[in-house]
């Protein structure tokens, strides 16, 4: 038991939230005589800056010593001050005050910044009960814990608004909000148009879907060199390069795609679709990553790190990018024109084609999670694998490589066999982009700075 002679020390250690430099940490002092205000407003003693903590109040928590005599021993409680984002004690919300125990943590916000209460004794010969008559027993506060929210109203809390600040973008998705707003007004402005009306839909989808991607990865990208991957594959395939590719995977090799009036064994054409889809579209979509990683090695730091490939993330993160472009284009250029055109041809309305054309469009852009998507970000991961342990790149690269290039075949081969067979295949390709981007979260270098996701968590 601690006795009378004993010093104790207690300290709130900041672990988490914007502003924190990787491998720093802070550590605020708690005192047996005095409270400890927290918040944004310069009067407490433990000061967040305002700018980067806009979901913390001014005067958001305290800690309170509290001593139980006759012993003196000593604890603290926390109190929340009508917090417009609340305080929350190891994941649960507080109201009112609760008593503190080494390895509390507390957060001011729900994704605010994060402190571990730590509370240690070192004996000594001078007593400090002189510092604790005039504290608070523990027994005044047993009726304290968990009460209801107080009746007052803060500004902040009328106006939320004006507290969020840039967590608007950060945490309340504000981006993709405004940019379904632009979709939806443009798509109104070319009612009439059906060409300009699926490129509309099809672009929006697709940001969708990529979007999804890119949350569950947890790593920032700049949004410039994830678009540059996206246009870089569209115009690979409206250049001589894609002929080229032809050529070699589907002349040179056995990769040639059957007529529609051909008949060959579903094994035949599964070694056809290896080769013909499978290889020559991964490596035609691999190429933007590869020339990611040669510019990233030519420039300077930070941009190096920023527009490279350095880890599987970044892999990931492009490769999806990549299959964006692909499918892009290759919906809008060849699946949709040809299925209007030909239900034109034979009912005589164009009207008809475009609405099939539409109908096609929106699973074939929105499955490209488990389409184009998870190949080409599998076979990302294998890349910025290899990068990360250039020892056994090339071992690497061939395993991912292959692998992602026998889940599009089979994608391909079983689409005219079974539709039961297919949704198999789907959901196969989509739990080996999920495996991936898991483990490549828990490979990353800069796992620590990567942004915690809504869908999976931190990992």
């Amino acid at each position: 038991m601690i006795g009378k002679n004993a010093r104790h020390n207690a300290f709130l250690r900041l672990v988490s939230g914007n502003g924190v430099a990787l491998g720093t940490e802070s550590r605020y002092s708690l005192f047996t005589s005095k409270e400890v205000v927290i918040g944004r407003d310069p009067s407490c003693q433990v000061v967040l800056d305002a700018m980067t903590y806009r979901m913390v109040s001014r005067r958001h928590a305290v800690v309170r010593p509290l001593s139980s005599s006759p012993d003196s021993k000593f604890s603290w409680l926390l109190c929340d001050l009508n917090s417009a984002n609340g305080t929350y004690l190891n994941g649960q919300r507080l109201y009112g005050c609760q008593e503190l125990h080494a390895g509390d943590r507390i957060s001011l916000g729900a994704d605010g910044p994060q402190f571990i209460f730590e509370h240690e004794s070192i004996s000594q010969a001078t007593v400090l009960s002189n510092q604790s008559a005039a504290l608070p027993s523990a027994r005044n506060y047993q009726n304290h814990t968990y009460l209801k929210p107080p009746d007052s109203v803060s500004f902040t809390q009328l106006f939320p608004i004006i507290s969020t600040g840039k967590d608007l973008t950060r945490k309340a998705y504000l981006v993709p909000g405004m940019l379904t707003v632009v979709f939806v007004v443009l798509m109104f402005a070319t009612v009439g148009r059906p060409q300009a009306n699926q490129i509309i839909v099809a672009i929006y989808i697709a940001f969708a879907a990529y979007y999804f991607v890119y949350q569950l990865c947890g790593k920032q990208k700049p949004w410039w060199v994830l678009i540059g991957a996206a246009l870089g594959t569209a115009m690979i395939l409206l250049s001589p390069v894609l002929d080229l590719f032809i050529f070699v995977f589907r002349s040179v090799l056995p990769g040639s795609l059957p007529s529609s009036n051909e008949s060959i064994t579903f094994t035949e054409l599964l070694v056809r679709m290896f080769f013909g889809a499978g290889l020559m579209e991964e490596l035609l979509k691999a190429l933007p990553i590869i020339g990611a990683y040669f510019i990233g090695n030519s420039l300077p730091s930070p941009w190096r790190e920023r527009i490279g490939v350095w880890e599987p993330l970044d892999g990931i993160l492009l490769g999806t990018a990549s299959a964006v472009g692909f499918t892009l284009l290759e919906t809008l250029g060849q699946y949709v024109p040809e299925i209007t055109n030909n239900v034109a041809q034979q009912v005589g309305v164009g009207a008809v084609g475009q609405l099939v054309g539409l109908q096609l469009l929106i699973p074939r852009i929105l499955g490209s999670v488990a389409g184009h998507m998870a190949y080409s970000g599998y076979l990302g991961y294998f890349i910025g694998l290899a990068v990360l342990k250039p020892r056994r790149s090339w071992q690497i690269l061939a395993v991912g490589y292959l692998s992602a290039a026998a889940l599009h075949a089979l994608w391909n081969a079983t689409g005219s066999i079974n539709a039961l067979l297919l949704v198999v295949v789907g959901v196969l390709s989509y739990a080996f982009l999920m495996a991936a981007i898991l483990k490549a979260r828990a490979l990353s270098p800069t796992r620590s700075q990567n942004f915690a996701t809504r869908f999976l968590g931190p990992k």
